[in-house]
Order: structure tokens, then sequence, then C-alpha cells
């Protein structure tokens, strides 16, 4: 093992910016290659719907696998052992969601955003206005994650310890960002998400290989060493090292694991995605394509995490630049050198700008489809007028992700996007399965469980140990916790569910409401009338 001080452990600054740059040089002309010069709302929006099952799954897969699954959950399994193995279980059942009650009706019901869904049988102002506003706070949470994951990592490649030095990193990444959703749309974005999650597949295979090989491919050995150079000891290898401490704890577990298996099916990203493939067969073919790339990604992550607790310890981890995030480029310097940490890093770096950019552009298409094109223009606006307001739409989030992943830098980015799958299940997933399933389902009932769940959780979210309270908290230093747990699935996702029922119960369903459910039926199910 190599035995250097924290503030060398990054390798060669030079290296590393150099493989960074060369990755990105790369993806950014793959995006310039491929960026289609048809300027139509379905070519930036959906790439024309042209991508096959197998492309659409690994570009799927990409845009799931983020920061949080590749620096963040195995960082959380190098300091806290067991508990945080449970993150990549919960992210990988999550798609049994999407799979079997989501993926094909969607596809089939709607064009380019949730909002399509949701207007296609109730009123189309108040839904599409309530859908974009659920899809921008989803998006601006996740992003929150992305960008302080690019803070952290660069704090540990150019030992950036300066608050002012992140600052200025993750300006550049969303400057990227931007560009890549500017020039190529989701033709471009898609490509990248193939490239990006191609890469991290195989250094993340190859990384696992060499550390089961380091120990004589004896699980045992790896988990033994674990045991010894974590500061857990045994508890390392059993359930409730984080969550099993007190009744609160468990609670929060719950919680979190609610918002995991929920929120994967109604991430506006994803759901997106479904309409970049020609019918609902490739939809159900990107589904299962990406759970596998998952499954094999997921069962790496365990052996990543405890590799790092094995080869770096999980003091040292704790105490680098950038903490729990840093366990993944921390170990491919120890296993690997300046010229694995600098590829490592590249691909973590490419991971956290594609799925920026698969973010950034899902959020300004809403916007721009269902808030000016539908809303404000009453779906008759200007040849290429709404193409436009995606692109400034765009910029205008990625400025607003820069200020916010500033704000968040040194926060876990797993349990970042943790809230991000609350905010999407409480929100999302309930108004969509009414909607989808329930033929008394009405507007009132949309805007109640959209706006009642949206608003509960955000609540929750502001009243939590997240934001103050302790002293990894967003706002250290002041206290008005009054909400105990970390995740407020286990609250704002119910009350979502009762929300949309209530609100549909005690108001009148319009007639043309419920027979629209019935041609949504036919149309969801068979794929008639389809775009």
């Amino acid at each position: 093992m190599r035995d250097l001080p924290l503030a060398a452990a990054a390798g060669s600054p030079g290296v590393n910016v150099s493989i960074f740059l060369g990755v990105v040089a790369v993806t950014l002309f793959t995006v310039y290659r491929v960026n289609s010069r048809n300027a139509t709302a379905a070519d930036y929006y959906a790439a024309g719907a042209r991508f096959t099952g197998l492309q659409n799954g690994i570009a799927l897969s990409g845009d799931y696998l983020s920061a949080a699954s590749f620096l963040g959950i195995a960082g959380a399994i190098a300091v806290q052992g067991y508990d945080g193995f449970l993150f990549s279980v919960g992210f990988l059942v999550a798609w049994l969601v999407p799979l079997l009650l989501v993926a094909e009706r969607f596809r089939n019901t709607g064009r380019f955003t949730m909002g399509d869904v949701l207007s296609f049988r109730m009123r189309q102002r108040p839904v599409r206005a309530a859908a974009a506003n659920a899809t921008l706070v989803i998006s601006f949470f996740y992003l929150l994650a992305q960008m302080a994951g690019a803070g952290a990592l660069v704090a540990l490649l150019l030992d950036v310890h300066s608050t002012g030095g992140q600052a200025l990193v993750i300006g550049v990444v969303g400057v990227i960002m931007i560009s890549y959703v500017l020039i190529g749309g989701m033709k471009g974005t898609t490509w990248v998400q193939i490239i990006k999650a191609t890469l991290l597949i195989v250094c993340v295979a190859l990384m696992s290989v060499f550390i089961l090989g380091k120990f004589g491919f004896n699980v045992s050995n790896l988990l033994g060493k674990a045991v010894e150079q974590s500061s857990l000891g045994q508890a390392a290898l059993e359930p409730g090292a984080k969550y099993g401490k007190s009744g609160t704890s468990k609670l929060d577990f719950v919680s979190l694991s609610l918002g995991l298996v929920l929120g994967a099916g109604a991430l506006p990203h994803v759901l997106m995605r479904f309409y970049t493939v020609p019918n609902a067969q490739q939809t159900r073919r990107s589904v299962v394509w990406a759970t596998w790339v998952m499954v094999l990604f997921y069962l790496c992550t365990l052996v990543i995490g405890y590799g790092a607790s094995a080869i770096v310890g999980s003091t040292a981890i704790a105490q680098a630049p950038g903490a729990e995030n840093s366990a993944a480029p921390l170990l491919a310097y120890h296993i690997g050198g300046e010229a694995l940490l600098g590829i490592i890093s590249a691909v973590a770096f490419t991971t956290i700008l594609a799925v920026v950019a698969g973010l950034t552009l899902t959020a300004s298409a809403s916007f721009a489809h269902d808030v000016y094109a539908n809303v404000i223009k009453h779906g008759r606006p200007e040849p290429g007028a709404e193409v436009r307001v995606a692109r400034l739409t765009a910029v205008v989030i990625g400025l607003l992700a820069i200020g916010g992943g500033i704000l968040a830098t040194g926060q876990n980015v797993a349990s970042l996007v943790a809230l991000a799958f609350a905010l999407a299940a409480s929100a999302n997933l309930p108004t969509l399965l009414y909607t989808l399933f329930w033929p008394r389902f009405n507007t009132t009932g949309t805007m109640c469980s959209i706006y009642g769940g949206l608003g509960s959780c955000l609540l929750l979210i502001l009243f939590s140990p997240v934001v103050s309270g302790t002293p990894t908290s967003i706002i250290p230093g002041v206290d008005f916790a009054i909400f105990p747990l970390s995740n407020p699935g286990i609250v704002s996702i119910p009350l979502s569910f009762l929300l949309g029922y209530l609100g549909t119960r005690f108001s009148r369903t319009r007639p043309q409401e419920q027979d629209r459910h019935a041609e949504m039926e036919v149309r969801s199910i068979t794929g008639i009338g389809a775009g």
C-alpha cells in the first residue's frame, strides 16, 4: 500500500487534468458531430425517437448511474460499511417500478414530457404548469448532488481545500454541461451517456477484478482486511452501523428505502428518455438492458467500497478532501498510480457532466414545452421559438445549478440524490399512477397530489437535519431542524397519494376526463396513436 500524506494522495494534478481534458474534448467533439441540423422540438427533446432499445438502455443506465452511484455509494460503503450498500440495493430494486408499471404506458401516452401524459385527460394549463414546476424542483435537487460531486472530485485531484477554488471548478463543470445541451440536444446528450456508461462499467469491472486479485480472489480475505482497516471494526459487515442506532435512525432507513424504490420510476430525466425510442417494445428493452447494466455496476460498488476500506482505510477517506466522495479516486491511486487515478477521475467527471446535461435538458424541455408552448402560447408557438426558449432555459438552469452546487459542497452525493428520489416519489409517482390506472381521477386530484407531495417534501427537507442542526448540514452552525428524519419519503409519499384521492373524491370529475381515460387506456396498452 502506498503510504502518502493526504495532500499528495491525488497524484500529479497535471496528469489528472490532462486526462480529464482529453475525455471532455472527445465527448464535446462527439456532441458536435452527431448534432442534428433539424431544430425541431422532436429532434431537440427526443432525438427523433431514433435510438434502439440497446442504445437507449445503455444511455438510460448512464443517466441513472450518476456521481451518487460512483462516488457516493463507494464512499458510503467504505466509511459506513453494510449500511452504505443499502443505497445500491435501493437504487437497483427501484427499476421494477418503471419496468412493470410505468415505462410502456408512459411512452405510448405522451410525446416529450410528463406534462404530456398528465394533460392527456386533464385540463391542459394548470396540469402542465404543475408538472413543469415539479420537474424543475426535482431536477434542481439532482443537480445539487452532481455539482457537489464535481467539487469533491476536483478538491481531491488538485488538492483544493478553499471554498473559492471548488466554486471555480463547479463553475467550469457547469459551463461544459451547458455546452453539451446547447450544441447536441437529446441526440448529443444520449451519445455522451452511451460513451460515459461504457467507460464507467469497464472501469469499475476492471477495478473490481484487480481488487479481488489483490486478495487472491477470496472475498473473505477482502472483507477481513476491510474490517481491520475500518473505524467500525466488525460492525462494518453488519447492518445498523448508521441506521440501527436508534428508533429514529431505523425509521429514517425505512423512509430512505421508500424514496429510493418509488422514486426511480418518476424521475423526470429517466421518464423523458423513454421517448427517444420508436415504440413501447423498445422502451421495455431499454429498461431491461439498463437493469442488467446496473446489476453489474452495483455488484462492483460492493467490491470497490470494501476495497477502499481495506486498501486506503476508512479514516484516511473520511479525512481526505471530498471526504466519503473521495473513496473511489483514492483507491484508484493506491492500486494503479497517477494514470489510473486520472482515468477514473476523468470517467467520474464525464459521469457528472453527462448526468447534469441530461437533467438540464429535461428541465429546460419541461419549461419550454409545457409552460411556454402550451400554457403561455396555448399550444401555438412560433416556428423554432420553443427550441430557442429551451436553450435559454438551459443556460438559466445551469447557472442556478452552479450556485446550488457551491452551497452543497461537502455533502455525500448519494444522500443528496436520495432527496431528489423522495421528491419524485412524492410529487410525480402518485399522480402518474392515478392518471394511468384510475378512471375517476381528475384535475383537482392531480393538482392536490403534485403540489401536496412536492410542498410537503420540500417543507420537511427544509426543517430536517439535512439543512441545519448537525456539523454536516448544508447550513452548519444553526439549528432549526424540527423534523428528525433526513429523508421525508415516509411522510410525503403516502400524503401525496392521500391528497390525490381526497382531491378527486371531493370534487367533480368532468365527463370528458372520464371519456379520455378510456382513450388513454387503449393508447397506453396498444400504442395506437402514439407519436
